[in-house]
């Protein structure tokens, strides 16, 4: 003898969403968000300075991005434009959709320290 049952789920519909909006939240539940972030700024650098090939290393901590370049007169014809260098990759992370501003950890760059 068979018994028939039901195991059909009813599934409530949700208002559709853009993936633009599920991305930036899906990111955060999986905790990226900071080492996306810093991935945003490296990428920034190169972007706003344009010295992405003589750049050895990069290190970013507490608002302060770390740069080390291969060349010491590119570091000190850089020094004199530190200021303009975080305001042009300050507003290059504002315009990008998934650069996460509320970030405790890894948020807008307050000081370049070239070495």
């Amino acid at each position: 003898m068979f018994i028939k049952r039901d195991y059909a789920v009813r599934l409530e519909r949700k208002e559709p969403q853009s993936i633009g909006s599920v991305i930036p939240v899906y990111l955060r539940s999986l905790n990226l968000t900071s080492a996306m972030n810093t991935r945003r700024i490296f990428k920034a650098w190169e972007e706003a300075s344009g010295v992405g090939k003589w750049t050895l290393k990069l290190f970013f901590r507490g608002g302060t991005l770390y740069v080390t370049l291969s060349s010491s007169v590119l570091r000190s014809r850089l020094a004199y434009e530190t200021d303009v260098l975080v305001e042009k990759i300050n507003e290059i992370l504002r315009a990008d959709p998934l650069f996460t501003k509320s970030d405790r950890f890894v948020g807008m760059v307050e000081k370049i320290v070239l070495k």
